[in-house]
């Protein structure tokens, strides 16, 4: 592993943006938006952070008249570090040089920059060591050999490649590196790791800004976890000062935001309610921000506010950290804290002080804060609760040290054992008796022996010379001629053709270049109507010729692609000037240069990492754009642009009001071309050449190239009959056999089934009429009173159905079901009254239904009274809010809603009074059912809430994605204990309540069983390969459901697999258990139910229902009746009127309306079972109306 990561280079690129987001150069004195130019190596798998361009130059770039000036102090440079966190809470740590560099020449000339004009630049280099002093250094080596009159004997470049490609980690507590930098030696090494963690910086700055008192009120609002914002002038002290605060805590770790040089434009940050520790420029106006409850470190003057009040460190422990730390302290800052103490007390400070700060005085000075905890927390261990999660006894551990002490409970105390920094801590073991490098265990014992406390450190204890490691550079000296490379700017690295090919497009564009001039184009009389000039050019001189006018286009195509993808919500993108310029482009292009440039244009664009996400707006425009340029492309034979044009249409979308992806390429099915088959069979030639490989077998590699032809014609909707004709004349020609034609002919049936599971049947091509007789371009589509509207999305849908990531689910866009042409039985109810309907569309929600709870008998009767018919269903979505809903209402279902979440709503349960609902919040909320006020906020969980359920005697039971299971009471608003601890995210949960069992499974495909009342862990039921989607708990039996297509029986008492269900060709969704002849019933995504009967030796699958297309979601059996619910909104009841029958019987299913479930819930005291749409549409089924 290498030392030193990456080497970066920062400043103005060839897109200049200020940071209000205007585009070009908009003067002096405006601070613009820092781009990433140059980084070596080429990036890994893990790549440096993409903010880091704001981060090393926080303020942005400016530009300047001039570059270095001796007497302007505030055009050096400057040298400073700072520090990133990712999300998994691992620290990057970059040091930084930022100077005035010449501005690239062309650059000022495609925006018009005065000449000779200067702009930040900042080069650096990241690591993941905190080695901040070694990334000074060799930074600062690299600066001085690049403006060095005498230059390098290498290029800069070589340097810097050789640099961070030959200096490996070195071994801690063993190795020490030695690599030379031109002449200049360096080296490195780490410290033990069972010693202090490696802290490459000096404390003495952050005590030399801060006297004693306030460096311990600053300490203390760290451990208690409040919002700290530190001010200073200076880049370097900022980010110092919050490492040095971090070591200081040590062994607690801080657990929130930590942002130690936040950039000019992030000043908003400061008003986040949750902890935080950033550093902001003293420059920086923050007048317009609450700031209420922030503690603000002016490290400049010596000064700290806050609007809340910071508890004091508890005595005596608060009088001897500061004494001990005014021993460290050098004269000339003592003095500052005199005024506080007597003269007698600062004279033997003095004296004792009268060595100057080095290594050894930062370790005594994280040695007298380790002492500080070993002292507060004394006889911590002993709290320790011997339970699989260590949960520690706050209350009786402060009233022991109260007793101890004669002193009340300590406010700071108690905020600091609640802390997510203490509570870390204990998750991570570090309190368990029997380890070893716990410093802080280790020194609690060293005192209680009456030991030296850096006794304990290795250095001191036992030290060791670490061996020495040379590393030299071959290249060095090797070039006979001697000569030097000197450099008047930073230079760039080697770039490939195609980064400076698309450097000279964006400039091209940005130098308003954007006006079309007819001369240029194909049709032109002094290009092709032989004019004078025309006629007398040679052959090779027109060729040329075109050769210029090819590219003339194509970078005012790239110009008017850029600005086309700018139009606002309030412009008319068919009245554009950009979109009638490409269109006229396209049109009077005989040759096709306009259309398929333009084409190439959006993929380039594509290519260059660009989403393909468009407005309404532009996706309007971009639609009737690659619609004309197909056309043209169609009437030239120029499959080339047809095919490039089919192939960027899968990725351009547009988002509808459900946020479901709807893409440009269904809505190009009105063209015909896709009808013929000769483009397909070229289309399909072409992908040979493509993937063509004399080593794979030939039928596979066809069948995988006419896959890729049916994924696109499913994106644009062509019918099944239609498609599988082409793809099987294709076939045939081929000769692959007819095992792959029938895996073919299977994939598409699948593709089919899928599409119509997902988003609903969709109609045949059919191309809608405008009042002027021509082509409409938007379909008008019409829904019936009982058919909700089909999904809308886009291309690349096959993939979206295999895509492991739910939130990246991309769709294709079907077309509504069209309303029947002829309706008989409406014509002849004219004068009838209205025939109930056993189907009622519940409405309400604005987003998709995301959760469904149907409430039991016994729990309504303090809604509306003792109505035990009531039934009441209740809803959750992605508007944040939750809906109760009652059946016996007809016409008024909707009873109340509920607002508090600011997310989407994904679990919801109720007991008789309350209702419960988790939410990807991270909050639990718990509402009176009677007065629908919110009566608690739970907040514990660290991500989405997944599951809850309310338990008797006012408890409540959620899990979560951050792998936990708590409990609460309701009463208290505490959580009781954490009962339950996965590794990964937990998706389903089952808890009896009798017997104090839980059981919880979700991604790590672990099914985890704990005994909650005696605080262990039964069981870890290892078996699913994959995710477990569901979970069913019955006595000393647990059902589990998983993305490995397969079922599995388990025994509690035995904590083994008794059974595995594999006939399923799709994940098994839902479980559920027939207590009437100890059978299961399973549901999968491949629209099977499968019922399963215990024979002698384990289960036996008996009967199967094919009766749903769809996903099976939900399966809900009792004694006699049994619900399913499936994702194509259809559902079936089922009957079994005496136990003794062998099976269930289907009783009734209504009639199939479009529309994608994505949760059902059933109430078979009732028969009823209601779905949630996508569409935020909620349809309730009475199987007892008979219609």
């Amino acid at each position: 592993m290498r030392l030193l990561e990456y080497f970066v280079v920062c400043g103005i690129g060839a897109e200049i943006r200020t940071l209000d987001g205007e585009k070009g150069f908009q003067g002096t004195g405006v601070f613009y938006l820092a781009s990433l130019l140059d980084l070596y190596p080429p990036p890994t798998a893990t790549p440096p952070p993409p903010q880091l361009p704001t981060c090393v130059l926080p303020a942005g770039v400016e530009f300047y008249s001039t570059g270095f000036d001796p007497s302007n102090p505030l055009s050096f440079p400057r040298s400073y570090p700072i520090v990133l966190t990712e999300g998994d809470g691992s620290k990057i740590y970059v040091s930084c040089i930022a100077f005035r560099d010449p501005v690239c020449e062309d650059i000022a000339e495609a925006y018009h920059i005065p000449a000779n004009s200067f702009a930040d630049k900042c080069i650096c280099l990241v690591s993941r060591a905190p080695s901040f002093r070694l990334l000074r250094e060799v930074l600062e080596e690299i600066y001085l050999l690049c403006f060095s009159k005498n230059g390098s004997s290498k290029p800069l470049w070589d340097v810097i490649a050789h640099t961070l490609s030959s200096v490996p980690l070195p071994t801690p507590g063993k190795e020490r590196l030695l690599f030379a930098i031109e002449n200049t030696l360096l080296s490195v090494d780490f410290p033990p790791k069972d010693g202090l963690p490696h802290a490459d910086i000096s404390f003495q700055p952050l005590l030399q800004c801060l006297d004693v008192d306030n460096f311990i009120k600053l300490f203390t609002a760290v451990l208690i976890e409040r919002r700290v914002l530190l001010r200073s002038n200076k880049y370097s002290l900022l980010t110092l000062a919050s490492e040095a605060i971090c070591h200081l805590i040590y062994p607690f770790r801080w657990q929130h935001v930590y942002i130690p040089l936040l950039f000019f434009s992030g000043v908003d940050y400061i008003d986040a309610p949750t902890p935080y520790m950033m550093g902001l420029h003293s420059g920086v106006d923050t007048t317009g921000l609450s700031m209420d409850g922030v503690v603000v470190v002016d490290l400049e003057n010596n000064c700290i506010t806050t609007s809340e009040e910071i508890p004091p460190l508890p005595e005596p422990e608060m009088s001897l950290l500061r004494d001990e730390i005014l021993k460290l302290l050098h004269p000339n800052v003592v003095w500052i804290d005199s005024v506080k103490v007597d003269r007698e007390s600062y004279e033997k400070n003095a004296r004792f002080n009268s060595q100057a700060w080095s290594l050894r005085s930062d370790v005594q000075l994280r040695m007298i804060f380790l002492k500080f905890f070993a002292s507060i927390l004394g006889g911590y261990r002993n709290f320790i609760e011997n339970t699989a999660n260590q949960v520690f006894n706050t209350q009786a551990f402060l009233k022991k040290r109260s007793r101890a002490t004669q002193q009340p409970i300590d406010e700071m105390l108690t905020q600091f054992l609640e802390s997510q920094g203490f509570l870390d801590y204990l998750e991570r073991g570090l309190g368990c008796n029997g380890n070893g490098n716990n410093l802080l265990d280790k020194l609690q014992d060293a005192i209680g022996r009456g030991q030296e406390p850096l006794s304990i450190l290795p250095s001191f204890s036992a030290p060791a010379d670490p061996e020495i490691i040379t590393i030299s550079d071959p290249g060095l000296g090797i070039s006979g001629s001697g000569a030097r490379h000197t450099y008047e700017r930073f230079p760039a690295n080697y770039r490939s053709e195609e980064q400076v090919e698309k450097r000279k497009q964006i400039l091209s564009a940005a130098s308003g270049a954007l006006e079309y001039t007819i001369k240029h184009t194909p049709s032109s009389p002094s290009v092709y109507n032989g004019d004078s000039k025309g006629g007398s050019l040679s052959p090779r001189e027109r060729a040329a010729e075109r050769e210029r006018m090819v590219l003339d286009i194509k970078v005012k195509l790239q110009g008017l692609w850029l600005r086309l993808l700018k139009l606002g919500a309030t412009d008319d993108p068919l009245s554009s000037f950009e979109y009638g310029t490409i269109l006229a482009l396209i049109e009077i292009d005989a040759e096709g240069i306009g259309g398929s440039g333009f084409v190439e244009c959006i993929r380039e664009h594509i290519h260059s990492g660009w989403k393909g996400h468009l407005t309404e707006e532009q996706f309007i425009a971009v639609k009737e754009l690659l619609k004309m340029a197909i056309t043209r492309a169609t009437s030239r034979n120029d499959i080339a642009t047809i095919r490039d044009a089919l192939e960027v249409s899968a990725e351009m979308y547009k988002k509808d009001r459900n946020n479901v992806p709807n893409y440009v390429q269904r809505h190009l099915s009105s063209l015909s071309i896709w009808e013929e088959l000769r483009f397909w069979d070229v289309y399909f030639e072409y992908l040979m050449e493509c993937f063509s490989n004399k080593s794979a077998n030939y039928a596979a590699l066809v069948t995988a190239q006419l896959i890729i032809l049916a994924t696109h014609m499913a994106g644009l909707g062509l019918p099944d009959t239609e498609s599988w004709y082409i793809i099987e004349t294709i076939a045939g020609k081929n000769n692959i056999g007819y095992s792959h034609i029938i895996k073919l002919r299977g994939y598409m049936s699948h593709i089919q089934q899928l599409c119509v599971g997902y988003w609903g049947v969709y109609s045949v091509k059919s191309q809608s009429i405008s009042p002027l007789g021509l082509p409409s371009p938007r379909p008008q589509d019409v829904t019936t009173d009982n058919q909700q509207p089909a999904e809308a999305s886009g291309r690349s849908w096959v993939q979206s159905m295999f895509s492991r990531e739910t939130t990246t689910l991309r769709a294709n866009s079907f077309s509504r079901v069209r309303k029947w042409t002829s309706d008989p039985a409406k014509g002849e109810s004219g004068g009838q009254p209205k025939v109930q309907s056993s189907i009622r569309t519940l409405r309400g929600h604005n987003g998709a239904i995301t959760a469904l709870h149907c409430v039991t008998q016994r729990e309504v009767w303090d809604l509306v009274g003792d109505r035990e018919d009531a039934g009441f269903f209740i809803s959750g979505s992605t508007d944040c809010t939750i809906k109760i809903w009652d059946p016996s209402l007809r016409g008024n279902e909707l009873r109340a809603t509920l607002k508090g979440h600011t997310r989407s709503v994904r679990a919801i349960s109720s007991d008789r009074g309350k209702i419960v609902s988790g939410s990807d919040d991270h909050y639990v909320l718990v509402w009176d059912k009677q007065t629908t006020q919110l009566l608690e906020e739970l907040k514990g969980h660290d991500a989405e809430v997944s599951c809850a359920r309310m338990l008797s005697g006012e408890r409540v039971l959620t899990a979560a994605y951050d792998g936990t299971v708590k409990m609460w009471d309701v009463r208290t608003d505490t959580c009781v204990a954490t009962v339950g601890r996965s590794s990964s995210a937990i998706l389903c949960m089952e808890y009896d309540d009798s017997t104090g069992v839980l059981a919880a499974a979700g991604r790590d495909a672990v099914a985890n069983i704990w005994d909650i009342r005696s605080g262990r862990q039964m069981h870890k039921l290892l078996g699913h390969s994959k995710w477990i989607r569901s979970i069913r708990m019955v006595g000393d039996t647990v059902i589990t459901g998983s993305d490995d297509w397969t079922a599995r029986m388990w025994s509690i008492s035995r904590g083994t697999c008794d059974s595995v269900l594999a006939c399923h060709a799709g994940p098994v969704l839902c479980v559920d258990y027939s207590k009437s002849d100890r059978g299961v019933i399973t549901g999968s995504s491949d629209g099977l139910v499968r019922f399963w009967e215990n024979e002698e030796g384990g289960l036996k699958s008996s009967k199967n229902v094919t009766i749903h297309n769809g996903a099976v979601l939900s399966i809900n059996a009792g004694e006699n009746w049994l619900g399913i619910g499936a994702g194509d909104n259809t559902m079936s009841l089922f009957h079994r009127p005496h136990p003794k029958m062998s099976s269930w019987q289907l009783y009734r299913t209504p009639q199939k309306a479009v529309a994608m479930v994505r949760c059902v819930a059933s109430d078979l005291e009732r028969k009823r079972i209601c779905s949630g749409g996508r569409n935020g549409l909620l349809r309730l089924w009475d199987a007892t109306i008979n219609i």
